[in-house]
């Protein structure tokens, strides 16, 4: 979880809130809010909206772990009196004749906020320091702006500060990094075995060591991570700017891009509405090819397949069996393809030549370790001819900055199927990064709308 998402729900059950405490009172005073005309209901509804708007404005959700709980209630209690007292304003003003019921209930939702945002305050700080809502972080670079940010961190708890990278462990700099251990040379970054569970790589180099910038941006810079470079912290107050801003600053962003909370939700939903949808309406078609596979040859109906993931991680993806098994096919490791494989099943042959076999990953989806709509996963040590295809273009790893697809942007252009030259995986990289780069939810329902034709139209491309 991110603050972010907090923030988002705290406002949401404040409406919630609101919205049932005025509901109980007036069913207390019998009053039926549904029965009532327009204008005499409109002081009703105004009172959830008026009140979380008033709070975001009062700066009530911000959950500071360091900040002064006394402040916190105070910015809640004049937000929400704010937006409760506009709204009786408004209802005296317009002749509302229950005046003495509504300032009833105006006080009793403003109690009802300064009461919930008490416990987001306990919530929040007990999920802040089991570090539920730190963003998992590594620095590069043992300098005097990330002994600032240390030294901060330890106190806001804003950060879950992992480790850090440095050539030069010898240094009167690494002394100031505290308890946070040094977990080896820039070089060791590149392969440490933690980096799918980072959230963002913090490069911090003295405003002067412009050489040193540019030698670390380029050997980090093709890492499927958020990338932020903190040249120097002196035009920060520590009392007034949030640590966790101070590292999130667009402009310090070198590669990946600054997190879109809202996207992000409304790409989740999107994908489990597709998944949930197209798990109903394919059951008995997927019921029919597992029976037919079963048929056709003995083994399993499905297999997993090893695949990259979302930040380079290893996931299995599920797929129907078109091969006859064998121990590699146990294993999740599939040879490489050739053409007119004598592995391949009758019915397998159809369901490449279909894509039918990619249905069950309809379960990945559904788990979270896919998206309807993203670059396709590659096999791992997937190869295009001899040649290793992380080798074959240096923004490769850009792929993994978003959940891997069912289908993309790249297949409906035409880039299906196996790689077998490095132009292909260039094509086919570049077709990945255009989508990463434009994403959104109506591109998505595009590329899903034209996925079917794209199929129907191209069935000699196989996966």
């Amino acid at each position: 979880m991110h603050r972010s998402s907090v923030r988002v729900l705290a406002r949401g059950v404040d409406a919630v809130a609101v919205l049932v405490v005025t509901v109980a009172l007036c069913v207390a005073a019998g009053i039926d809010l549904w029965r009532l005309p327009l204008g005499m209901a409109l002081p009703f509804v105004l009172l959830a909206p008026a009140t979380v708007a008033s709070c975001w404005i009062a700066g009530a959700y911000r959950f500071r772990y360091a900040g002064s709980v006394a402040m916190h209630l105070l910015r809640a209690a004049a937000g929400s009196a704010a937006g409760l007292g506009a709204v009786f304003l408004f209802a005296l003003a317009s002749g509302f004749p229950m005046l003495a019921l509504f300032a009833n209930v105006c006080a009793a939702n403003a109690l009802a906020v300064i009461a919930l945002h008490a416990n987001y305050l306990g919530v929040v700080r007990a999920a802040t320091r089991k570090g539920h809502l730190s963003d998992n972080v590594v620095i590069v670079g043992a300098t005097q702006a990330a002994a600032r940010i240390v030294s901060r961190n330890v106190q806001e708890r804003e950060l879950n500060i992992v480790g850090y990278f440095d050539d030069r462990t010898v240094r009167a700099d690494a002394t100031m990094m505290g308890d946070t251990p040094h977990l080896g040379a820039v070089e060791d970054l590149l392969n440490w075995h933690g980096l799918p569970e980072i959230d963002r790589i913090v490069v911090t180099v003295t405003s002067t060591a412009q050489a040193r910038v540019r030698e670390l941006i380029d050997r980090i810079r093709n890492l499927p991570h958020e990338i932020i470079l903190v040249l120097d912290l002196d035009g920060f107050s520590p009392e007034h700017t949030s640590l966790a801003r101070v590292v999130d600053a667009p402009a310090a962003y070198v590669s990946g891009a600054p997190k879109d909370v809202r996207r992000a939700a409304l790409k989740r939903a999107f994908d489990l509405l597709v998944a949930a949808t197209a798990a109903v309406v394919l059951a008995i078609p997927m019921a029919i090819i597992a029976l037919l596979i079963r048929l056709d040859s003995k083994g399993p109906v499905l297999f997993r397949q090893k695949r990259h993931g979302f930040n380079n991680e290893i996931i299995r993806v599920w797929k129907f069996r078109t091969m006859r098994p064998d121990k590699a096919a146990e294993n999740g490791v599939i040879s490489q393809t050739v053409t007119n494989d004598p592995r391949v099943t009758r019915i397998g042959r159809f369901l490449r030549m279909s894509s039918l076999d990619e249905l069950p990953q309809i379960f990945n989806v559904l788990k979270g370790e896919m998206s309807i709509v993203g670059p396709r996963p590659h096999a791992v040590g997937m190869t295009a001819g001899s040649i290793e295809v992380t080798r074959t273009v240096g923004d490769y790893a850009h792929r993994h900055r978003m959940k891997p697809g069912m289908t993309g942007w790249a297949q409906v252009n035409g880039s299906r199927g196996p790689c077998h030259t490095p132009d292909e995986v260039r094509e086919r990289v570049r077709l990945d990064m255009d989508y990463v780069n434009r994403a959104s939810i109506w591109l998505d329902v595009w590329i899903v709308l034209k996925t079917l034709p794209c199929l129907l139209s191209d069935r000699e491309k196989n996966r």
